[in-house]
């Protein structure tokens, strides 16, 4: 059985991870719109990465014998002005994630609830593979600059994510 404060803090996560999920989606809309194709599919492939990463956190309460409680999703930004910003601003996001993670596995700890520790430690693995791509994809955007057959190339590039 999972303590109440845990449950909560499981659902708030949840929220965190639609909301995520809702963010990439925009992010990915408003790429298109610009016709950045290629990172808006890397943008659409990445929401629907963080729509399962709640779904996990949906089926461990159910699992544990908690209760999911869904919570209203905040409005996501819509505009950026530039691409290279849309993935600075993907880079600080996965960083608030990571450490709401952390704050996860702390709170399992003090609650010696070992169940949920050992869950989290997938999430743990999961956000340096996150912070990791998001850092590369914008050290590249650093190296090009605004060259515009850069950008061309860089777009086609992260267009591939989605075709694995």
């Amino acid at each position: 059985m999972i303590s109440e404060k845990m449950q909560k803090a499981l659902n708030d996560q949840i929220n965190a991870e639609m909301f995520s999920s809702y963010l990439y989606l925009s992010m990915a809309a408003y790429l298109e719109s610009q016709n950045w194709n290629g990172m808006s599919a890397w943008m659409k492939a990445q929401s629907v990465e963080e729509y399962q990463h709640a779904m996990k956190f949906y089926g461990f309460i159910n699992e544990v014998g908690g209760t999911v409680v869904l919570e209203a999703i905040e409005k996501p930004k819509s505009t950026w002005n530039k691409p290279q910003e849309i993935f600075a601003e993907a880079y600080k996001h996965e960083q608030y994630v990571t450490k709401r993670i952390h704050d996860l596995v702390a709170l399992a700890i003090e609650e010696k609830d070992y169940a949920t520790n050992l869950f989290l430690n997938w999430f743990v693995t999961e956000q340096v593979e996150e912070e990791a791509t998001v850092v590369l994809i914008n050290h590249k955007f650093n190296l090009i600059g605004d060259n515009n057959t850069s950008l061309f190339l860089l777009d086609r590039e992260l267009g591939m994510r989605a075709e694995k």
